[in-house]
């Protein structure tokens, strides 16, 4: 039911110029889908729908250019740069001490990225273990990382 929902609600914000929840609403009745206000908030996040700026000066909804990897690399980045104190690699894990409560939001982040030879991450309080496949990946986390507290 959700993907083909979801499918419809695409089809509709491509080819009309919906600016309201109620309008979209409204637009998937007209093709028989019924849908609550809070299931389409729901998909609405999830399909990751923006408010974009027409040409005729009013909003509409349409699909984000920011893909979910996007969004979780931008997010490390910030983890990274305001929360990480220090970070070294001890042969394939790489692990990064950051100020108190953060190191799980720093595992998160990494787990929502699509990065190759990522096996698994781990979280304490102030610590974060991210084990790698073979030291060469983790060589390139660790690469990243490194760039990330530069910008």
């Amino acid at each position: 039911m959700k993907p083909g929902r979801q499918s419809v609600i695409l089809d509709i914000i491509t080819h009309q110029n919906i600016e309201t929840q109620r309008q979209l609403q409204e637009a998937l009745l007209e093709r028989g889908v019924k849908s609550t206000q809070a299931t389409l908030s729901r998909d609405i996040k999830d399909m990751r729908l923006v408010k974009e700026l027409g040409p005729d000066g009013n909003y509409h909804y349409a699909v984000s250019g920011r893909s979910e990897e996007d969004d979780a690399r931008q997010r490390l980045k910030k983890i990274v740069n305001e929360s990480v104190i220090s970070y070294q690699m001890a042969m394939n894990l790489l692990v990064i001490k950051t100020i108190p409560g953060l190191a799980s939001a720093v595992c998160s982040a990494v787990d929502a990225m699509s990065i190759e030879g990522l096996v698994g991450t781990l979280a304490g309080d102030d610590t974060a273990f991210i084990a790698m496949s073979s030291i060469e990946s983790c060589e390139k986390l660790y690469h990243k990382v490194e760039e990330f507290l530069k910008n």
